[in-house]
């Protein structure tokens, strides 16, 4: 968790989170209506950049093009293998591969 006031990362102290630069203390994130860390996923957004992508032969469960961008993510854990994400030249569906 950071400052909401000087953006610095915050200590846990006798249960509570506070800044040690600006002695503020932290609302939890519940009351915040935040989402804990541990609820957040990674959104994958492929719009505009497909210009600096790299393109493959790949062929689109949609329209049955034969060419598409693809970007590596890893989704799951650090010893599985990498994610391939594609998003096909023709149509901008996406899929991915495992």
């Amino acid at each position: 968790m950071f400052c909401e006031k000087c953006k610095c990362l915050l200590s846990r102290e006798n249960g509570k989170w506070v800044c040690k630069k600006c002695n503020t203390e932290a609302k939890p994130a519940q009351e915040k209506g935040e989402l804990r860390a541990c609820q957040e996923r990674e959104i994958v957004v492929l719009e505009d950049v497909e210009d600096v992508l790299p393109r493959m032969p790949a062929e689109c469960p949609k329209c049955g093009h034969n060419e598409a961008f693809y970007t590596l993510r890893q989704t799951r854990k650090s010893d599985e293998p990498e994610t391939k994400i594609f998003r096909c030249c023709k149509c901008k569906a996406s899929w991915r591969e495992y």
